[in-house]
């Protein structure tokens, strides 16, 4: 667990998004497949969803950083065409913000008179508590693309595994769930560990993962009621 805690948040963030995802879509969709009785149909279409799946999270992951950093940046932009315009809003909005951390105006006035002396700490000090925002780490907008993407693929690869050791789609499908509730359950068991720390209890790990088991399951039975249905 302490090499989990070394990584970081965001990238773990992504990899649950990309693996919660890759974990139930693909799986609804072989189950749904393995409905029309053909094994080899199962692993064609359950790849080409996998890629396409893939491509299009990683593409999500991409849009979603690259809009994460350009906003942040914009943010940085903006304040220090501000500071240029007048250096005597940026001091009040820091005070502001200092009075709002629940600091006493002497204080709040000495932090600002110190603060004035280096303008780059005074945007930063005012984009990181006064606005929320943290600097995106460099490369994050290639690392968010991959980790998705790559989660997505490998949790969706789990239940088409068992179709290619098996000659009967009935077998397959009936090893492919048994897997999959087992993966499910564990991958709800740790996320909750991962997420939540040391304060989260056995029953919620236990609950999250029964949490994972019953979406899974909803829909990879819905999806294989409806092929059936559409086929018969």
């Amino acid at each position: 667990m302490n090499l989990i805690h070394n990584v970081d948040p965001r990238v773990m963030s992504d990899l649950i998004i990309g693996l919660s995802d890759g974990l139930t879509v693909p799986f609804a969709l072989t189950a749904g497949l393995s409905s029309l009785g053909d094994s080899k149909l199962v692993i064609t279409g359950g790849m080409a969803e996998l890629v396409s799946g893939a491509i299009s999270m990683g593409l999500g992951g991409y849009l979603a950083a690259k809009s994460e950093s350009e906003f942040y940046y914009s943010q940085v932009k903006k304040e220090k065409q501000l500071f240029f315009q007048s250096e005597d809003s940026i001091a009040d909005e820091l005070y502001d913000i200092i009075i709002d951390m629940g600091a006493t105006e002497s204080t709040a006035e000495s932090f600002v008179m110190d603060l004035s002396k280096n303008p780059q700490a005074m945007i930063d000090f005012i984009i990181r508590y006064g606005k929320g925002l943290e600097e995106p780490p460099e490369g994050r907008i290639v690392s968010s693309a991959f980790t998705i993407g790559s989660g997505y693929f490998f949790g969706g690869f789990i239940p088409l595994i068992p179709y290619f050791f098996f000659a009967t789609v009935a077998k397959g499908l009936l090893v492919s769930v048994l897997v999959m509730l087992l993966t499910l359950f564990w991958f709800g068991y740790l996320k909750s560990m991962i997420s939540m720390g040391t304060d989260c209890t056995r029953w919620t790990r236990v609950s999250e993962g029964i949490q994972m088991v019953f979406i899974g399951s909803i829909a990879a039975g819905s999806a294989w009621t409806l092929v059936y249905l559409i086929d018969n």
